[in-house]
């Protein structure tokens, strides 16, 4: 199912979101300061190619929980009010059920990025 599901989710969006965040992501590391929010934008865009099979563990310290407070006020917010849209506009069918659970899954780490993995 989870190869299924990646393929579907490529070929209905999911490439061209994952390359909107790998081009964020080269923006963002054009400066010193943008690095560590470039290696946030990277890691989203892994999990946007490719999140069936993948699971999102969230960890971290003070500095992390301070980094994601200023990442949800300016940016976080906005990304995940997008996937929240996107996932319950899924789950109004039983067959975009499966890909809701994704979006929601992206929503939460496009939140709070920091000090999480995707495995």
């Amino acid at each position: 199912m989870k190869i299924l599901g990646n393929i579907l989710w490529l070929v209905l969006g999911g490439l061209e979101i994952a390359m909107g965040w790998a081009v964020a992501g080269l923006v963002l590391c054009c400066t010193i300061v943008g690095i560590p929010l470039g290696i946030q934008a990277f890691k989203m865009a892994g999990l946007t190619l490719t999140p069936f099979g993948h699971t999102v563990t969230y960890g971290g310290g003070a500095g992390s929980a301070i980094l994601n407070i200023l990442w949800a006020i300016f940016f976080g917010i906005w990304l995940a009010l997008g996937y929240l849209v996107a996932g319950l506009l899924n789950c109004l069918t039983i067959i975009g059920i499966p890909f809701g659970l994704q979006a929601f899954k992206m929503a939460k780490l496009a939140l709070w990025p920091f000090g999480s993995e995707v495995d």
